[in-house]
């Protein structure tokens, strides 16, 4: 959620609830109430000012990450077999275009 990754890059600054939002200029009960889920829907233009502070992009705040080091090794020797077998990213991306075209018409 946006509030958790408010106060996870928050924290990784070093910064305080009552400074983010002094620097930010909004109240500290907002930021307060983003960080605890209680506040779920902040505008854009919040979001701006928040990420201006912490030094990175909206699009940090609004969209999760995605934990490439969590990739277990059942997948990673499935992509490495891939590889090895001669099959192309392009190969690889229609194999996947065609299952969810599949998938679609079950």
């Amino acid at each position: 959620m946006i509030g958790e990754r408010v106060k996870k890059y928050r924290t990784e600054k070093g910064l305080s609830i009552t400074a983010l939002a002094d620097k930010a200029g909004v109240a500290k009960s907002y930021i307060s109430a983003l960080e605890r889920n209680i506040q779920q829907n902040p505008s854009i233009q919040l979001l701006e000012k928040i990420a201006d502070v912490l030094n990175i992009s909206v699009d940090h705040l609004i969209k999760p990450e995605v934990d490439t080091k969590s990739l277990d090794q059942e997948w990673a020797n499935l992509v490495k077999e891939a590889m090895g077998s001669g099959v192309s990213k392009e190969q690889f991306k229609e194999f996947l275009e065609f299952n969810k075209w599949k998938n679609k018409q079950s």
